[in-house]
């Protein structure tokens, strides 16, 4: 699985990606794809962070909730400067929402808005 080569332009299923970094707890391969800042809202918690920041967060996020899979639920990829998915993120004990804004910066999607909360049933 050698997507490290991959030229950046090719975005196409960027949310298929994201989806498997989600799966494997890979914060630092997510917050390659943060804007420079990037709004988080994680349960409770909302505010706006650098990109370093977000990835810290993320990082103790998937400390105290280890997935066991995840799934991709939306996904929205017709328009040229906008993408959207919900991925669910199942931990052994609950699962989560995770909804994905990106907004397309030159070339490439980046991530905006990464909100996690808890799924509805």
């Amino acid at each position: 699985m050698s997507s490290l080569y991959r030229p950046i332009a090719f975005q196409a299923d960027i949310i298929d990606d994201l989806s498997s970094y989600f799966k494997s707890s890979n914060s630092k391969e997510i917050a390659k794809n943060f804007a420079s800042t990037i709004e988080l809202i994680i349960i409770d918690e909302e505010d706006v962070y650098s990109k370093a920041q977000g990835e810290q967060i993320l990082k103790d996020f998937f400390i105290k909730h280890p997935p066991v899979k995840t799934s991709i639920f939306h996904k929205i990829n017709t328009n040229p400067n906008y993408r959207f998915g919900v991925i669910l993120f199942s931990t052994a004990k609950e699962t989560f929402r995770v909804s994905i804004t990106m907004k397309k910066f030159n070339t490439s999607f980046l991530i905006t808005e990464l909100r996690i909360e808890p799924a509805k049933d």
